[in-house]
C-alpha cells in the first residue's frame, strides 16, 4: 500500500486525466442521484391533515400507480366507512373521490395543470384541511365550493367542465386551498368508485394506535398507509413529470459510466505502457506478476477514491444547475425541494471506485505480463503493434457491434433506441482497439502528398504514426467516443423526426383529428358535436379470478365503432388474451371503476393492434361504470364535418397531428441528445489533454534528437500540430463510420414500423461541431504540453 500512495503521489500529473475523468463521472451520477432521490413521490397538501389512509388491494403486477387498486363499490365501502368512523381517534372517514373539472371563463378552460383531479367531495376539504374563507358548504348538485385565487365571488355563477360537458354551478363558498369542491352525492355521481378512504383524527390522537385500530377493521380488504406511505396517491400528471425526469437522468447516468470506463481504461492503458521500464525493475528485484496486478488496481482504487469524494462535491454543487435545466424542460414535479441524503453519495462512491478499477483491469493485465527483460529496454520501443488479445478482442466487439445492429432494425418500437446506443458502444471499443491497424496505414496515405517538397514533417509525422500506433490510437479513442456518441444522437434524433410524423399522417391520412387544447381529455359534449368518427373512452378495470386471488389490471377501451360496440362482449389482442390464458367464446369477469363485477363473453381474439386496443367493450358499458373518464382524440373521416366549437378542442389534419404528437416528445429528445452530446465531448477534451501530457512526456528524447538535428522549436511544435489533427481526423473518422451501421438499422426498422420509406439523417452542424470542438481541444494541448517538455529539457 506504501508503494501504491508513493506512486500516485511521484506521478500524480501522470493520472490527472483519470482523477478529472472519475470527478466527472461521479458528479454526474451524484447529481442524477440526488434529483432522483428529491424526485420521490411526496404526501400530496391535501393529505396533511389526515392520519392514515385506507387503501384496497392492489392488482397483480402492477407498476405502483394508485389507479392499480382495486376500487370498492359504493356498497363495499359502507361497512368499512361506518367502521372506520369509531376507530378511537379518528374525527371523521372520508371517501375521497377525485374527477375532472375545469373551469371555463372567457370562452375557454381555466389553465390548471391538476384539471384531471381537481374536482372532489365536499368531505375532502377535511383533509387538508382546507377552511371556508367565505359562504358555505355545497348542499344541491349545483352548487360548489372554489378556491379563492380563482376570483369567483360567493353567489356568482361559473361554468365548470365535467365529463359530461360545460355545466352552470352557484359558487356557494371559497376556500383557502385549490381544487372544485362539490357536494358528496355529486361527487359520488361522478365517482362511484372509492379508492381510498381517509382518517381525519381528533386533535392529539395517536396515529399508532390509530392505524393498528384501522387495520383490524379493514382486515384483509386492503391497506393503511400513514407517514410517507401516503405519498403513493400522487397525481398521474405529476408521476408523469418525474417518469420523464429520470429517463433523462438515467440515461446520462449511463453514458457517464460507460465514457468513464472508456476513458479512465484508455488513459491507464497508456499510463502503464510508459511505465513499462520501471515494472521491469520491480519484476527484476522480485515482484511477482500478482503484486504488480494488485499495485496497478490500488493505483486505480486510489484514484477512484479521490476522484469519487472531489466528484461527490462537485455533484452536490451541480444539483440546482440541473434542477434548473430539467424545469425548464417541465420534467420536474410541481414544488419539489433538492435535499441531499447519504446514499447518494455512497452509491456515487462506490461507482467511481468500481469504475476506476475497472477500467484499470486491462492495464493490470498487461503489467503483469512484463518480464524482467523490460528493464534494460527503452520505454519508447514497446508496444509498437497489436498484441494477439488486442486482436481477439477487437474483432470480437466489431462482430457483436454488427449483430446488435442488425438487431436494430428488427427490434421493437421500445428497445430500438436502446439497441442503437448498445451497438454504437460495442462499435467505438471496437474501434478503439483496432486503431493501431489504421494508423500507420492511413498516415501513410494522407502524407505522401507533402512528401514530395522535401519538408521533413511530413516525414517525421508518418514515422511516428508507424513507429508508434498504440500510442497514437490512445489519443484517437477519446475522438472516436466523443464524435460517436454526437453522431448517434444527432443522426437518432434527425431520423426519428423525419420517420415518425411521417408514418403517423399515414396512419390517419384523410381524418380530421379533434384533440384537447387546454383540457386533459375531450368531454361527452366533444363527442356528442362529432358524432362521427373513432371516439375511444379508456378506463382501468380489473380482470378478476377467484375470490382468493388477486385481480389483474387492464386498460381497457370503449368503441362506438360497429365492429366493437357489442353489447355483454368484448374483443381482446392476442397478446392480452395469452396473458389472462382466453380463447374466443369464453366468460372473462371484469370489476370496473365502480367496483361492479361483469361477466363479459370474449367475442374476438384478433392480432395486436394499438390503433384498436388490447381490450375494448362497448362505450356505453364503459360509460356506465366509469362516469368520470374523459375521450381520447376524435378521428373524424374525410367525408364527415369536425367540430371545435365546444371551447378546449382544437382541429388538425393529418400532417398537422403527427407532427404535435411528435413534438410533444422532441423537445425532450432534442435536448437530451444536446446533454448527451456535451458529456461526450467534454470527456473527449479531459482524456485528449491528458494523452498528449503522458505523449509528450514519453517523447522527451525524440524532441532532444530532433533539436540536435536542427530543428527549431516552432518546426517541432507544427509538426506536432500537423500530428495531432492527423490523429483526431482518423479519430473522428472512425466515431462517424461507427454510426452508420445503428443508424441504418434504426432507419431500416423505422421504414417498416410506420410502413414509408425512412432514411438515414444525419445533423451536418453536431457532427462538424463535435469534430472542431475535439480538433480544437486536442491541438492547443499538444502544442502546449509539448511546448512546455521542451523548455524543460532545454529543448
Amino acid at each position: 500500500m506504501m508503494l501504491v500512495l508513493a506512486n500516485v503521489r511521484a506521478r500524480w500529473s501522470g493520472f490527472l486525466g483519470a482523477f478529472v475523468a472519475v470527478l466527472v463521472g461521479v458528479a454526474l451520477i451524484t447529481t442524477t442521484l440526488v434529483i432522483y432521490d428529491s424526485a420521490r413521490p411526496d404526501v400530496q397538501a391535501r393529505y396533511a391533515g389526515t392520519a392514515a389512509l385506507v387503501l384496497p388491494e392492489r392488482a397483480v403486477d402492477t407498476d405502483g400507480s394508485p389507479e392499480d387498486r382495486v376500487p370498492w363499490s359504493r356498497a363495499e365501502a359502507a361497512p368499512l366507512l361506518a367502521g372506520l368512523d369509531k376507530v378511537p381517534g379518528v374525527a371523521g372517514a372520508v371517501a375521497d373521490r377525485s374527477f375532472y373539472a375545469q373551469a371555463v371563463k372567457d370562452g375557454g378552460p381555466v389553465t390548471d395543470e391538476g384539471a384531471l383531479e381537481s374536482g372532489h367531495g365536499w368531505g375532502s376539504a377535511r383533509m387538508a384541511p382546507y377552511r371556508l374563507v367565505a359562504g358555505r358548504a355545497p348542499s344541491r348538485a349545483d352548487e360548489v365550493v372554489v378556491d379563492r385565487a380563482l376570483g369567483a365571488a360567493v353567489g356568482s355563477e361559473l361554468t365548470v367542465n365535467i365529463t359530461k360537458g360545460r355545466e352552470r354551478f352557484t359558487v356557494v363558498g371559497t376556500v383557502d386551498g385549490p381544487g372544485y369542491y362539490f357536494s358528496d352525492a355529486f361527487a359520488a355521481r361522478q365517482q362511484p368508485g372509492v379508492r381510498a378512504i381517509a382518517l381525519v383524527p381528533d386533535q392529539g390522537a395517536d396515529t399508532g394506535a390509530l392505524v393498528s385500530a384501522a387495520r383490524r377493521v379493514l382486515g384483509d380488504k386492503g391497506d393503511v398507509v400513514s407517514g410517507d406511505g401516503r405519498a403513493e396517491l400522487q397525481p398521474q400528471h405529476i408521476e408523469h413529470k418525474r417518469f420523464l425526469g429520470v429517463q433523462l437522468i438515467s440515461a446520462m447516468a449511463v453514458l457517464s459510466l460507460f465514457t468513464t470506463v472508456f476513458v479512465v481504461a484508455s488513459l491507464l492503458v497508456l499510463a502503464t505502457g510508459m511505465r513499462r521500464r520501471e515494472i521491469g525493475l520491480l519484476r527484476t528485484i522480485g515482484a511477482a506478476p500478482a503484486q504488480i496486478r494488485r499495485m496497478i488496481l490500488g493505483e486505480a482504487a486510489v484514484i477512484g477514491l479521490l476522484g469519487s469524494i472531489a466528484g461527490c462535491a462537485a455533484g452536490v454543487a451541480a444539483t440546482p444547475l440541473l434542477r434548473s435545466v430539467l424545469d425548464g424542460l417541465e420534467v420536474v414535479p410541481p414544488g419539489m425541494k433538492v435535499t441531499v441524503a447519504a446514499w447518494p453519495l455512497l452509491t456515487a462512491s462506490v461507482i467511481g471506485i468500481g469504475v476506476s478499477v475497472a477500467g484499470a483491469w486491462a492495464a493490470a493485465r498487461k503489467a503483469a505480463r512484463v518480464a524482467p527483460i523490460e528493464a534494460l529496454l527503452d520505454t519508447r520501443s514497446v508496444g509498437k503493434g497489436m498484441g494477439r488479445g488486442r486482436w481477439i478482442a477487437g474483432l470480437a466487439a466489431l462482430g457483436l457491434g454488427v449483430l446488435l445492429a442488425v438487431g436494430t432494425a428488427v427490434s421493437h418500437a421500445d428497445g430500438r433506441i436502446n439497441m442503437a446506443i448498445f451497438a454504437t458502444m460495442t462499435l467505438i471499443v471496437a474501434a478503439a482497439l483496432l486503431t493501431p491497424v489504421f494508423i500507420g496505414p492511413v498516415g501513410r496515405f494522407l502524407t505522401a502528398p507533402f512528401q514530395r517538397g522535401g519538408s521533413a514533417g511530413p516525414v517525421l509525422i508518418r514515422a511516428e504514426l508507424v513507429a508508434h500506433p498504440r500510442r497514437a490510437a490512445s489519443l484517437a479513442a477519446p475522438v472516436i467516443a466523443a464524435v460517436g456518441f454526437a453522431v448517434l444522437l444527432s443522426g437518432m434524433v434527425e431520423t426519428m423526426r423525419v420517420a415518425y410524423p411521417a408514418g403517423e399522417a399515414l396512419k390517419v391520412s384523410g381524418q380530421t383529428i379533434v384533440t384537447p387544447d387546454g383540457t386533459p381529455g375531450n368531454t361527452d359534449e366533444v363527442v356528442a358535436a362529432n358524432p362521427v368518427g373513432k371516439a375511444a373512452l379508456p378506463t382501468r378495470a380489473f380482470v378478476t379470478g377467484d375470490a382468493a386471488e388477486q385481480a389483474t389490471v387492464l386498460d381497457v377501451l370503449g368503441s362506438r365503432d360497429p365492429r366493437w360496440d357489442r353489447p355483454g362482449e368484448a374483443v381482446l389482442g392476442e397478446r392480452t388474451a395469452a396473458d389472462l390464458g382466453l380463447r374466443k367464446g369464453q366468460d372473462v369477469p371484469v370489476r370496473f371503476a365502480d367496483g361492479a363485477r361483469v361477466t363479459l363473453r370474449v367475442a374476438a381474439v384478433l392480432p395486436d393492434d394499438p390503433a384498436r386496443g388490447d381490450f375494448v367493450v362497448a362505450r356505453d358499458l364503459v360509460r356506465a361504470h366509469d362516469p368520470a373518464a374523459l375521450t381520447d382524440d376524435i378521428f373524424v373521416p374525410r367525408d364527415a364535418e369536425a367540430s371545435d366549437e365546444v371551447p378546449g378542442t382544437a382541429l388538425h389534419d393529418a400532417a398537422a397531428y403527427a407532427l404535435a404528437d411528435y413534438e410533444t416528445d422532441a423537445r425532450l429528445t432534442d435536448s437530451l441528445a444536446a446533454m448527451l452530446i456535451v458529456i461526450a465531448v467534454g470527456y473527449s477534451v479531459i482524456a485528449v489533454a491528458n494523452s498528449m501530457a503522458m505523449a509528450a512526456h514519453g517523447r522527451r528524447r525524440d524532441f532532444e534528437v530532433m533539436r540536435s538535428a536542427g530543428g527549431t522549436v516552432r518546426k517541432l511544435l507544427l509538426c506536432s500540430a500537423g500530428e495531432t489533427a492527423l490523429v483526431v481526423a482518423v479519430g473522428a473518422a472512425l466515431g462517424i463510420l461507427v454510426t452508420l451501421p445503428p443508424l441504418a438499422g434504426m432507419a431500416s426498422g423505422l421504414s417498416q414500423a410506420t410502413a414509408s420509406d425512412v432514411s438515414l439523417h444525419l445533423n451536418a452542424g453536431v457532427v462538424t461541431a463535435a469534430v472542431l470542438g475535439t480538433l480544437l481541444a486536442a491541438v492547443p494541448a499538444a502544442l502546449v504540453v509539448n511546448a512546455r517538455t521542451m523548455r524543460r529539457r532545454g529543448a
